[in-house]
């Protein structure tokens, strides 16, 4: 990705099991982002793959406990790691010599610091404090960077002084990777966000499972509750004259 940045645009979404895994890699997804739990059965599903390895911010307390977590997961197969924590971090794995990707743009934790969920770099001096902050991810040793809601107009200037490879989510076609969530993508959520777009209905396949579901569990319980189930054929049976032998055994027991 670092050879193609600038010449080619590749794609990227989440996994959370090594069914979603095979399912990416079979689509020719290039890039799978799984939490670092679950790395290794992703790994296995989706073995010629890149892998991310997405540490959460809530997951580890400790620098020491992160770049634990880390090794972990490079031990595992992972081709890279991503961390939303701070430039110290970054400069920790990156001295450890794991390719680790940052996060700029808007930080939803944080949304409430910048005025809600919004896009960030829309004004010029937001846009030169955003272009430092890739600055700062290359000084920390970092190869990539989710971008988040920033206009493609200030990205694409940004990706042009910048040698960090950038991972799109919300920023048009602007960056060397277009990211969207494997829910997203999928149609799975109730109410996706603006720059997503949905390409299946699996909430809706869900709610048929569901449906469905139910509608055998009562079927079940009335035909219990009517005396009909288990009916014939549901059981093994005894030989009449084995039924007569037990009952007369029985009269002695």
């Amino acid at each position: 990705m670092i050879d193609g940045k600038g010449k080619q645009q590749f794609t990227e979404t989440t996994v959370y099991n090594a069914e979603e895994a095979a399912a990416g890699a079979q689509a020719g997804i290039d890039v799978l982002r799984a939490w670092d739990p679950v790395v290794s059965e992703v790994v296995s599903a989706a073995p010629t793959t890149f892998i991310t390895a997405g540490i959460a911010f809530d997951a580890y307390e400790t620098p020491d406990q992160i770049l634990a977590a880390a090794i972990r997961a490079v031990s595992a197969g992972a081709d890279a790691v991503y961390t939303p924590r701070g430039l110290g971090v970054v400069e920790m794995l990156a001295h450890e010599g794991i390719p680790v990707q940052g996060h700029v743009g808007l930080v939803p934790r944080k949304s409430t610091w910048v005025g809600g969920l919004r896009a960030i770099g829309k004004t010029c001096e937001e846009a030169l404090r955003l272009l430092q902050d890739f600055k700062d991810l290359e000084n920390a040793g970092a190869y990539a960077a989710e971008v988040e809601l920033v206009p493609p107009e200030t990205l694409e200037l940004i990706n042009s002084k910048t040698s960090i490879v950038t991972y799109s989510i919300g920023c048009g076609g602007a960056g060397d990777v277009i990211f969207l969530f494997m829910e997203d993508i999928c149609g799975d959520i109730e109410n996706p966000p603006r720059h997503a777009k949905s390409y299946g209905d699996l909430r809706g396949l869900r709610q048929k499972i569901w449906e469905e579901r139910l509608m055998a569990l009562k079927a079940f319980k009335s035909d219990v509750d009517a005396g009909m189930f288990p009916g014939p054929g549901k059981s093994a049976t005894m030989p009449e004259d084995e039924k007569r032998a037990f009952q007369e055994a029985l009269e002695h027991f």
